[in-house]
């Protein structure tokens, strides 16, 4: 397979400051943009966590294909793997939190911990919340204390790093709850939260339904009932979606034909992608790749 165009940036090869800490970088947006614009304004991905809190400016965020209009106290929240790219004004202001996968495994013992959080979900849409003003004050020193802790000492400081991370988390993820127009239980949570697990793992090899209830110990029908009533989507949609993004992520890279891209999405031919694609996307891969770089010259 060829190899991909677009670029993936680790915590290191972003920093690359001597002695960088590899699994946590935190700075503020004003420093952050003013060392990395150059290159972090071109779409990228991430192999770590990334959480950006706007306090002050104006641009856009694109966050795999979607854009978003940056606002005061707006805050995002992306996982590996995700394309994004920004085009900020001058006068931008808030904080920038990178962490790896591993940041937090051997402190929590449990590899899924990330999960639990909604804006962790790796859905663009979800990412991205607009803070209520009761939690400006609140969140804002949350950061500035992890600001603090992770410049000075990082060895004593880590783990008080991590559990003023997770109350951010907490403080978002409580906020979220209180503002959904329903409560939702638990365990249909967990359940869609592991059937969006299985999609991201199995996602070119299997695409129906039927398949992800049997690994789930469900019946399609309770599957595609729980999917329909917690995001107004079928299960198949959700399947087609998470193969459509991928196709767009791929398409991308200037190196890989279209055909490639297809055998590497598992499609039994060429003209099948493309009918998939234009059908789900409104265009056909080819006009998609063109619009991207022609967008993001």
């Amino acid at each position: 397979m060829a190899k991909e165009n677009i670029p993936v940036y680790d915590i290191c090869s972003i920093s690359r400051e001597p002695g960088a800490n590899d699994d946590f970088l935190a700075d503020r947006l004003s420093s952050y943009l003013h060392k990395y614009y150059d290159h972090l304004h071109f779409p990228h991905r991430h192999s770590f966590y990334h959480l950006l809190l706007f306090t002050r400016g104006k641009g856009t965020h694109s966050i795999d294909f979607t854009t978003f209009d940056v606002k005061p106290y707006q805050i995002y929240f992306m996982i590996p793997g995700q394309v994004h790219s920004w085009h900020f004004d001058n006068n931008m202001a808030g904080f920038i939190i990178n962490f790896s996968e591993n940041f937090f495994k051997s402190f929590l013992q449990n590899p899924h911990y990330m999960d639990r959080f909604p804006f962790f979900s790796g859905i663009s849409e979800e990412g991205v919340y607009q803070l209520p003003v009761d939690l400006h004050k609140q969140t804002a020193q949350l950061l500035e204390s992890i600001l603090t802790y992770s410049g000075h000492d990082w060895k004593s400081h880590t783990d008080m790093v991590r559990v003023l991370l997770l109350q951010l988390f907490l403080l978002i993820d409580h906020s979220l709850a209180a503002n959904s127009n329903k409560a939702i239980p638990q365990q249909k949570l967990i359940l869609l939260r592991g059937f969006r697990r299985l999609i991201d793992t199995h996602y070119r090899s299997i695409r129906l339904p039927k398949e992800y209830a049997d690994l789930l110990y469900v019946t399609p029908n309770h599957l595609n009932a729980l999917c329909q009533d917690l995001l107004g989507k079928t299960a198949g949609e959700l399947i087609r979606e998470r193969v459509l993004l991928e196709a767009k992520r791929l398409l991308t890279n200037a190196r890989m034909t279209v055909t490639e891209i297809a055998y590497d999405l598992n499609f039994q031919d060429n003209s099948y992608f493309n009918r998939f694609f234009k059908k789900y996307s409104g265009m056909t891969p080819d006009e998609f790749r063109k619009q991207f770089h022609t967008e993001n010259k």
